[in-house]
């Protein structure tokens, strides 16, 4: 679906357009997190060798596949357009609310009722919900044919908020709102801007310039049409590639911590669980309820729903360490979240019928 471009009305009609390589991307996103965490688990040392491949805290095949994977789909936004979303308030304000009021109170709730004995997992499910996505949501949102101009625009506004906002709400909801609740005395959350700031330009500014970039270019040479009939097509599947590449980094990485704590998984997974079905539903009825229409009511929902799990693995190790229940947090979010979301991708799709025939 972010392999074509979704201009149809009819959900069956796009269904009808995907490759095969599109149709079955489910069965694909399963085997790789399957390939992930059996290379993980098989092979010793495999998990460390590509824990040490970083700069500065930024796991570098990580930072490749999501740079792959990030620029087919920015290469395809339509820069010129970007006004009209920036004069949509109702788009604008909703998202701000809900990502950094609503979205981090609701993990906060989240992780006190589902794991108030567990103070190392809880702490590290609040970092997680602190980190808004601002990467594979793209690609989220173009599968569930979103406003891929919407999109950029508030992962540009989340990257913004994450730099300003991020070690400002951890002191928030790690040490003075639990203090205030008599729930304890509060930790805080030791992490420097600058390394905020570092993860927002790897993992946003390079794939958004480079896409910039390549569209101002691109349409010089060939023209408009040209550029989105003769180039698009040809680096539109790398989309696709990357996510899978990241997939199976990704599990490979954590591959034997998470088979061989599966029951403190669990207790991970729960909340988060519902933290995605409130944060989804939620945005939706929110953005249907403020009368936008199915695409940027689909890109609210999924840039509610979304987390960057980058940033918020690279804070839980370097705050608490790489052996600690915040950090086995942070990577429970992602290996959760990528199944999650690639089926609330077909659950938006359905909607959509709905707002078409309203």
């Amino acid at each position: 679906m972010t392999l074509t471009d979704p201009d149809t009305t009819s959900t069956a009609a796009l269904t009808r357009r995907l490759s095969t390589l599109d149709r079955y991307l489910a069965v694909w996103i399963l085997l790789a997190m399957a390939a992930g965490l059996v290379l993980g688990r098989l092979i010793p040392g495999l998990s460390g060798a590509l824990a040490a491949v970083e700069v500065g805290g930024i796991s570098l095949p990580i930072a490749v596949g999501l740079l792959v994977m990030m620029y087919p789909v920015l290469a395809k936004v339509r820069y010129d357009r970007l006004d009209t979303v920036t004069g949509d308030r109702r788009l604008m304000v909703s998202s701000l609310v809900v990502n950094w009021i609503v979205g981090p109170a609701v993990m906060f709730a989240l992780a006190w009722v589902f794991l108030p004995e567990l103070p190392e997992y809880r702490t590290g499910l609040i970092v997680v919900g602190l980190a808004r996505c601002i990467a594979m949501v793209i690609i989220w949102n173009d599968l569930a044919c979103g406003d891929r101009e919407a999109a950029a625009v508030l992962v540009v506004l989340n990257s913004f908020f994450q730099v300003v906002a991020f070690g400002l709400l951890g002191w928030f909801y790690l040490d003075l709102l639990p203090r205030w609740l008599g729930l304890g005395d509060g930790q805080g959350l030791d992490v420097s801007p600058w390394q905020i700031a570092l993860n927002v330009l790897v993992f946003l500014g390079v794939p958004l310039l480079a896409g910039f970039l390549t569209r101002r270019i691109g349409e010089r040479r060939l023209g408009t049409d040209g550029y989105e009939q003769k180039f698009l097509p040809r680096v539109g599947p790398w989309a696709l590639y990357g996510l899978l590449f990241t997939i199976v980094v990704l599990f490979a990485l954590q591959g034997r911590t998470v088979t061989s704590q599966p029951l403190d998984v669990a207790r991970i997974a729960l909340p988060l669980l519902v933290y995605f079905a409130v944060m989804f539903f939620g945005s939706f009825a929110l953005g249907k309820a403020a009368g936008l229409p199915y695409d940027r009511t689909a890109t609210l929902a999924f840039t509610a729903a979304g987390n960057n799990f980058e940033l918020a693995i690279a804070v839980a190790i370097g705050t608490f360490g790489l052996a600690s229940g915040q950090a086995l947090s942070g990577v429970v979010g992602p290996l959760i979240e990528v199944p999650v979301l690639i089926g609330l991708v077909h659950v938006s799709l359905a909607l959509r019928r709905r707002f078409e025939q309203t």
